[in-house]
This record gives C-alpha cells, structure tokens and sequence, in this order.
C-alpha cells in the first residue's frame, strides 16, 4: 500500500526547448568547448537548466542541446537576462562564428505530470573533466496533422513504451509542442509544429544496435505497432543520434 506521505519522483522542467543548430563544416568541438566552458553555469545562474549538449552522430555538423525552465514567463525573464548580460556579449561572436543556422527549435512541454527528465542528484562534470562517454541518447519525433491528443499518449504508454523498453531501451522522457506564444522573438522556435518527442537512452551505440534488431523480431513491433504508428503519424520518425559531451547532464 503507498505511504500517504509517498512523494511522486520530482522531474525536471515544464518547459523544454530542443535546439538544433546547423555548423559550419569542422566547427562543432570548438563550439561545445566554449558552450560547455561558458553556457553552462551562466545560464542556471539565471534559472534555466541546461539538460543535455550533443553531437549528431549522423551529421558531423550539427550540435544539438536541450534547455529547460520553470515555464514560459521565467523563460522570457532568464532568456531576457542571459542575451542581456555580460557572458553572452563576451562570447557571442565566437559562438555567432561557427553557425550557419540556429532557429530549428521545438517548444515542449512533458506528455504527462510525470513524463519530463528526472536527475535525482545527479552532479554535472565539471569543467576540466575529460571522461570518455560512450552512452547514446536517441530523440525520436513523431509528427502528427493535428494537436497530439490523450489517445495517442495513453497508445504510446500502453503500446509503445513496454515494446522499446522489452528491447532494451531505458525511456528518459516524452514530451508534446508548447503552443504558448513565443515571448522572446529573438530566438526564434518552429511555428505550427504537431510532435511527439520521446528520448531512450542506451549503453553505446552497439547497446542501440541490439535493440533496433530485437524490436524488429518482436512479435507485435512489425505488424502491429509499427503499422498503427503509420497511420497515425503524416510523415516518417525523425531520429537524432545524439552522442554526450563531457558536461553534459543528460
């Protein structure tokens, strides 16, 4: 029986931006050097959070990262606060100079109260460390016509989720689009997007591998899930293969 008094596991951050910027060509290190040197703790000094930082395996010229805040009137305060202040005027040319495109963002909120990020006490890295990571964090984005509803969420957690997980995933989050208006123009976020967007996380990539390979000679994935996904979705999945930087929290 649970204890009156049984807290829910606390997740992280109501309001999720997944930012993917477009690099130009043999630029990417230098930009996670200085975002992880300097963008880190300066922008959750201001109250935002920042998740996780990423290169695209499958795209050698794309830096991926995912922020977090508290919800949207903090995030135009902080984003206010941290565009406005002294370390992004310090650092905004260095960082402006390996970008050919940063505006490939989608505003998010968790599926369910309970379905954002969870860190526990997790600690970040710190700046000097240089641990090798192997892990891989899987973003997968369903698009949709129309507003994602509670049928599909309710689909996705009775269906969907014991599937990837009985193949070896371990679920992150899920998510659903933030329709809220954009109340800081200067960073520009994907209008009239419908997604769903979950994340997994796996060992390595061969830990990824063997799990794309079980979930194909499940019994119900191919005929069964893989099918109602069809339907329901307007286009293919996107998939991001996003291997860790060193800081990243995610």
């Amino acid at each position: 029986m649970k204890k009156p008094d049984a807290q829910q596991p606390q997740t992280c951050c109501p309001i999720v931006e997944l930012r993917q910027y477009t690099l130009h060509p043999g630029k990417r290190d230098a930009l996670i050097d200085l975002f992880d040197r300097e963008f880190v703790e300066s922008q959750e000094a201001l109250g935002m959070k920042v998740i996780g930082q990423f290169r695209d395996l499958d795209n050698p010229n794309r830096f991926v990262w995912l922020r977090g805040f508290r919800d949207m009137p903090a995030r135009e305060q902080a984003l206010k606060n941290f565009y406005g202040g002294p370390v992004w005027k310090a650092h905004r040319e260095a960082a402006n100079a390996t970008m050919i495109d940063s505006d490939n963002v989608l505003l998010l909120h968790p599926a369910t109260p309970t379905s954002g990020f969870s860190f526990g006490n997790k600690e970040r890295p710190r700046v000097s460390a240089n641990e090798a990571r192997s892990e891989l964090i899987v973003a997968t984005i369903y698009y949709f016509d129309a507003p994602v509803d509670a049928g599909f969420v309710e689909f996705f957690e009775k269906t969907v989720k014991p599937a990837v997980i009985g193949s070896g995933a371990t679920i992150l989050a899920y998510f659903v689009i933030e329709h809220s208006e954009n109340t800081f123009p200067a960073l520009p976020v994907r209008e009239g997007e419908n997604v769903f967007v979950w994340f997994a996380r796996f060992n390595d990539p061969a830990a990824y591998q063997r799990h794309i390979a079980a979930l194909t000679q499940s019994p119900r994935w191919p005929d069964e899930i893989s099918k109602e996904l069809s339907r329901r979705l307007k286009r293919e999945p996107e998939i991001l293969k996003l291997s860790t930087t060193t800081r990243s929290l995610l």
